[in-house]
């Protein structure tokens, strides 16, 4: 397992591996004294090496094969799917190679692959240059979207309605080794999350954006919302649905998770955005599991270690998680309002993991997770909506 303790959710993969009957060796760049109790306790080894050092990654495996065998190799965190690709490669071991694995990194190749599929994409092109930016600009059309080719979030991303607005984001791009440039569809944004194995779809999610990503970026006031939808049948899903798994089958995906992004535009129109071969970030697998009443860890390890899951996660309630963005700046002085909506929603709160007061606020624009996150499920749509709104 590749990266066993960071992001915190990886500690519960990994204890899911074990708990599947997996003999799990981690491999990270944190110090073992810094993993996780959960991570710890599962692994049978821990590899300390740059996870950004390729050559000392392989030699250190290569090490471990004089004592272990090395049946099959985990990596659930966007940065070092590579890395797990190659070195599946070198050791000849099942998963996604490295060609395989490119799709889900780079945007541009990504949807040159969904395009060939039929599946409806936004109009883009990929450039490393100026010229490039506006070339592309001028043929897609505005409003476009700006943004780097590989990288996970909405860091670094810009919607641009105007050449004058162009010029103005340029400079802010010129890290950016290399950026894509594709149609603004206007729409609700959704994901369509699974859990797979042998190319067959275990588990099914669908999360719901409120407001989208876009605006939860150029908006500090805006407190992001996810709500994970209890009921996914709905025909305004549908075709979102189709296509998730239209793209998965496009892409030859076949065992682990993966998290999809699409756009549900006025008239129906479902349309592709972007996929990981990963499960989402920020706190999604958790507020799954209260979705659920199960456990999307263990489900996960079961599905990647034995090609099955015997327990299956039945959505029993719409769960949505509001990330909260404290007013001001410093550090935090009180919570207003806290106690009376507690009072009034009572068992319908399932989290409140607010920054406790005297805590510095973090920078809403590096972290969804801001300054504390609060979970509410309910099996009814729009009280959850009324909910998570309040």
């Amino acid at each position: 397992m590749l990266s066993p303790g960071y992001p915190a959710e990886m500690a519960y993969f990994t204890r899911g591996l074990a708990a599947a009957g997996a003999r799990v060796i981690g491999v990270g760049d944190q110090p073992p004294s810094a993993l996780p109790a959960a991570a710890r306790e599962a692994l049978a080894h821990y590899e300390h090496v740059s996870l950004s050092d390729e050559g000392a990654v392989l030699a250190a495996l290569h090490g471990l094969r004089q004592h272990a065998q090395i049946d099959q190799v985990e990596c659930l965190w966007e940065p070092y799917m590579i890395l797990a690709a190659r070195i599946r490669e070198v050791f000849g071991l099942p998963g996604l190679t490295v060609a395989q694995t490119v799709p889900f990194r780079d945007k541009e190749r990504m949807k040159q692959a969904i395009d060939a599929a039929g599946i409806r994409t936004p109009r883009h092109a990929s450039t490393t240059t100026v010229a490039g930016v506006w070339e592309a600009a001028e043929r897609i059309g505005y409003p476009l979207i700006v943004k780097p080719i590989a990288g996970a979030g909405s860091a670094d991303t810009y919607r641009v309605d105007s050449a004058t607005e162009l010029a103005e984001v340029l400079p802010f791009l010129r890290h950016v080794p290399e950026v894509s440039v594709e149609e603004f569809v206007d729409g609700e944004e959704f994901t369509y999350d699974t859990v797979c194995a042998g190319g067959e779809v275990l588990f099914e999610n669908m999360l719901w954006y409120r407001p989208r990503p876009l605006q939860m970026k150029m908006h500090e006031w805006i407190s992001p919302v996810s709500i994970a939808l209890r009921d996914i049948s709905v025909p305004h899903l549908a075709a979102g649905r189709t296509m998730g798994r239209e793209v998965i089958a496009a892409l030859g995906f076949q065992t682990g998770f993966t998290h999809m992004e699409w756009y549900r535009k006025a008239d129906g129109e479902a349309v592709f955005g972007e996929i990981g071969a990963r499960v989402a970030g920020a706190r999604i697998a958790d507020l799954i599991n209260y979705a659920t009443d199960g456990d999307v860890y263990a489900g996960w390890a079961e599905a990647v270690v034995h090609g099955r899951m015997s327990r299956p996660l039945e959505r029993r309630y719409n769960a949505g998680i509001v990330f909260k963005r404290a007013q001001g700046a410093g550090r935090i002085t009180h919570v207003e309002g806290l106690q009376k909506l507690l009072g009034e929603y009572g068992d319908h709160v399932v989290v409140v993991d607010l920054l406790p007061v005297g805590a510095p606020r973090r920078d809403w624009r590096a972290t969804l997770i801001s300054d504390g996150t609060i979970v509410v499920r309910h099996p009814e749509l729009q009280p959850l909506i009324e909910m998570t709104d309040r």
